[in-house]
């Protein structure tokens, strides 16, 4: 069986940079050419992507704006390990990620290998439209998705055919 992958564009585009993962994922249609990689745009809808995620996916790649902790527009690429995971309660009508991979476990499910891959922002005020730092991390964090998904699909299953980026 070839490796499922779920790579999930997640934020709030009337809050500027927040709506960082859901421009990346526009910039990733190509990976639905490949078998078994859905890419979607979740927006605040954490309900919707836990239950997505309960549905036997091998790698899920999170693509999200970062807290404006570092380098206003670096890009990261992490990690989530379940010891990572905290509570939260899911909301049906936003998006907490911490919230949604704690809520697949107490649905029932498994996380599967789960990456972050995010830039941290420099404004997440009302409005839409990204910073130009952010904006800028957008092709960068497009990439470093599709290294993702070439990684785990080179290692975990048969060769694919299809052009990936």
């Amino acid at each position: 069986m070839s490796p499922r992958v779920l790579v999930a564009g997640i934020g709030n585009i009337f809050l500027a940079d927040d709506g960082f993962g859901c421009e990346v994922v526009r910039h990733l249609q190509d990976l639905e050419a490949l078998p078994d990689v859905h890419v979607a745009d979740y927006g605040i809808r954490g309900m919707h992507l836990a239950y997505d995620l309960l549905d036997g996916w091998d790698l899920a790649v999170l693509v999200d704006a970062l807290p404006d902790r570092g380098d206003q527009g670096r890009v990261e690429v992490l990690e989530v390990r379940a010891a990572d995971n905290g509570s939260g309660w899911l909301d049906a009508h936003g998006m907490d990620p911490v919230a949604v991979l704690s809520g697949v476990t107490a649905l029932g499910g498994q996380l599967p290998r789960t990456c972050l891959v995010g830039a941290q922002v420099v404004d997440v005020g009302e409005r839409m439209g990204l910073s130009d730092l952010v904006s800028a991390a957008v092709v960068p964090a497009a990439s470093a998705v599709r290294e993702l998904v070439r990684e785990h699909l080179a290692l975990s299953g048969p060769r694919h055919t299809a052009r990936v980026g």
